[in-house]
């Protein structure tokens, strides 16, 4: 789905692959023709979950239309799961295995806008987390009754950990997909979408039915397996749907009480919820939490802040849930609005952070909203810059969430106009709705809404790991003002404030001046919680 491969591959072909990447990187993050030759329209998902065993073992059906004619197509699945068949028309393909990528023949060539579907039937036993979600894996634990409680996170690391699939973020199946999860009786298992309904399969196994009707990232197919209780709720335009341990089901009617007030800010400020016809869940997970699309992973313990700490160490983050909110800000970001390569998922990460600021705002208001995000920023590290290396499956640094809202904030208030930006940010997560972009397709949109030229500051935050400095000194009447530590094109304003007035500075790298009458150093002030910069006072 959303495929652009002709864009993306000649973007891809001027990328300079570093040595520190291996053949396995290229293979997971690359676009081969073996990968762009095919459209992914549907998969339908089949497996048993062996929990004494930590194993898997079925199948995945996988539909698609054929985009240029090939004889030859890319499937990954980690190597330490087994291939069992792949069959297709009846018939068992040949494939050859290199690393994580399988490549699978076929007896004749596919004809362009042929549509096709085969089946790969696969068993074994999926890497296991160490620390989910941090690092990719299944986690199997026990609930306080002794049942099991499993579920799986693998962002970054590639679904194919645990299913055969396209493993790219190039392309997500257009007409959805089913997932099917057989687990043993007394448990339940709550995947993406829709339930379909259960099967007691006769063998000590109930198959629990899953579907989502709308495109999804790959990453977010997801199985969660507990002794769960349903909790229901209702909008008037979504429904509600809760999937806690036993023992949580009390807390849980309290907690989830804030899901209301958040659903109706972010649908006020980013537009319907985006995949409304297959509901919205929270499902209790045995680790902290993800983004899994319409059935967000849930392991904050139920209490406020992450974890019961306010990352943004001001207070204010203590009134919510951080991961109810964060993970939930995903379905717009992230989900919905996906980035083709991880090496732009400051796309996903810096608007899902600014998502909790916005939440704030709706809620408590402005100055607090301000507090919070500019608490954020002693988490900033500047360590490396936030886009990392396209093509070889690498993320860029973690300030994509922090540095990547304090961005977005410091864009609001260079446009200083929050009636346009409010409509700038609806209209960007109504116009790229269940797309796949790139960083050049939001700059070019931001510049485009504005009308402005707000390429040198995104370069400035996003490419390089240099915060900008403020550079000032009084002399008598005169302020002294100028850029330092940016790009020679850095081109960003800076408000500040002067007997009561809001004065506009367009510094440069080279030093210039205005002149305040009665200015000292006590009677003006730098909104530096507008703007994601460092002070430095010219002595």
């Amino acid at each position: 789905m959303k495929n652009c491969f002709l864009i993306v591959l000649t973007f891809l072909g001027i990328q300079q692959i570093n040595a520190q990447f291996t053949r396995r990187d290229s293979l997971q993050g690359g676009l081969r023709i073996e990968r762009t030759s095919y459209d992914v329209k549907r998969y339908d998902l089949n497996i048993i979950i062996n929990p004494e065993e930590k194993s898997i073992k079925g199948f995945n059906d996988i539909t698609f239309d054929v985009v240029s004619a090939t004889q030859k197509i890319q499937i990954d699945l980690f190597d330490n799961m087994k291939v069992d068949s792949i069959v297709w028309n009846t018939k068992k393909l040949k494939y050859v295995r290199d690393n994580d990528a399988v490549f699978i023949d076929f007896p004749e060539r596919l004809a362009l806008k042929s549509n096709h579907k085969l089946k790969f039937y696969y068993s074994g036993n999926p890497k296991i987390a160490k620390n989910a979600p941090w690092d990719g894996g299944f986690v199997f634990k026990k609930d306080s009754n002794g049942k099991d409680f499993i579920a799986v996170a693998i962002q970054g690391t590639g679904a194919s950990l645990w299913y055969p699939v396209k493993d790219s973020q190039t392309d997500e199946p257009d007409n959805g997909a089913s997932i099917k999860v057989a687990v043993p009786n007394g448990l339940m298992n709550v995947s993406n979408g829709r339930f379909l309904g259960s099967e007691d399969l006769k063998n000590g196994y109930t198959r629990w039915d899953w579907e989502v009707k709308n495109p999804i990232n790959n990453y977010t197919i997801t199985v969660n397996v507990a002794d769960y209780v349903h909790i229901q709720d209702k909008m008037p335009d979504l429904d509600l749907d809760y999937y806690v341990l036993r023992e949580n089901e009390t807390k849980a009617r309290e907690h989830f009480a804030e899901v209301k007030p958040m659903m109706e800010c972010f649908q006020s400020k980013f537009g319907r919820y985006p995949f409304w016809e297959d509901g919205y869940k929270l499902v209790e997970t045995p680790y902290l939490g993800m983004e899994h699309q319409s059935a967000v992973a849930y392991g904050n313990k139920y209490k406020k802040g992450y974890m019961g700490f306010d990352l943004s160490g001001t207070g204010v983050g203590m009134f919510f849930d951080y991961i109810t909110i964060h993970e939930t800000g995903h379905e717009w970001f992230g989900n919905s609005i996906t980035s083709m390569d991880i090496a732009d998922m400051w796309i996903h990460e810096g608007f899902t952070t600014y998502s909790e600021t916005v939440f704030i705002e709706c809620i408590k208001g402005y100055d607090d909203a301000m507090k919070y995000i500019n608490g954020q920023a002693k988490n900033v590290r500047n360590d490396r810059p936030i886009i990392g290396q396209y093509g070889v499956n690498n993320e860029g640094s973690g300030d994509m969430y922090y540095k990547g809202s304090l961005m977005l904030n410091t864009l609001r208030h260079i446009i200083a106009d929050d009636t346009k930006w409010w409509k700038i940010i609806f209209d960007y997560s109504e116009t790229f709705k269940k797309k796949i972009i790139t960083t050049a397709t939001v700059i070019d949109y931001f510049n485009k809404a504005s009308g402005l030229n707000l390429t040198p500051v995104f370069n400035q935050y996003l490419n390089t790991n240099q915060v900008p400095h403020f550079v000032y000194k009084v002399n008598g009447d005169y302020l002294y003002y100028s850029w330092e530590n940016v790009n020679d094109d850095f081109n960003m304003p800076i408000d500040i404030g002067f007997e009561n007035k809001k004065i506009r500075l367009y510094p440069t790298l080279k030093e210039q001046k205005i002149k305040l009458k009665k200015l000292n150093k006590r009677s003006f002030q730098i909104y530096d919680n507008q703007f994601f910069v460092k002070i430095k006072e010219d002595n």
